[in-house]
């Protein structure tokens, strides 16, 4: 049997470490924490990308009773990015959340299993890595492409 080893780079930073860019990024995907609809989990997820193009859009987490009729932050905002601006590349992704006391988390947030494979097939499309910028009070993760949360990742053939 053989050891394989395989190496992640997350960066943590605090917000004044980051770019402006960066930083308006942030600040939207924590603002767009207000416009999600979570009646259920009570976990606001707030979700701003930045295109090629210079465009930000952002997205939010929206429940619903039947629980696979939801959608997440990240692919509201990757999917409206893809209906707006189809041939555009993404070129960063801000996740921020609230916790059910509707306090900003204190840790950074990750992406969801699916929402990860989205973001992987979008930097396939795009052939090039996306900027993740995950928000937290005490720090932010920043990484250069969805393969530091997800090293093995299922793409096309």
């Amino acid at each position: 049997m053989k050891d394989i080893n395989l190496k992640l780079n997350i960066n943590e930073c605090q917000m004044e470490e980051l770019s402006e860019e960066e930083q308006y990024l942030l600040t939207k995907a924590i603002e767009s924490t207000n416009n999600s609809y979570a009646p259920y989990s009570h976990f606001n997820v707030g979700a701003a990308i930045l295109l090629e193009n210079g465009v930000v859009l952002p997205g939010c987490n929206q429940e619903n009773a039947a629980f696979p009729a939801g959608l997440c932050a990240e692919r509201s905002a990757i999917f409206a990015a893809g209906a707006q601006y189809p041939d555009v590349a993404l070129k960063a992704i801000a996740i921020a959340a609230r916790d059910t006391n509707g306090q900003l988390t204190e840790e950074p947030v990750s992406p969801c299993g699916t929402c990860r494979q989205v973001i992987i097939e979008t930097e396939t499309r795009f052939s090039q890595p996306i900027r993740i910028l995950l928000y937290g009070k005490r720090c932010i993760y920043v990484m250069d492409g969805i393969k530091n949360l997800m090293p093995l990742s299922f793409t096309e053939f």
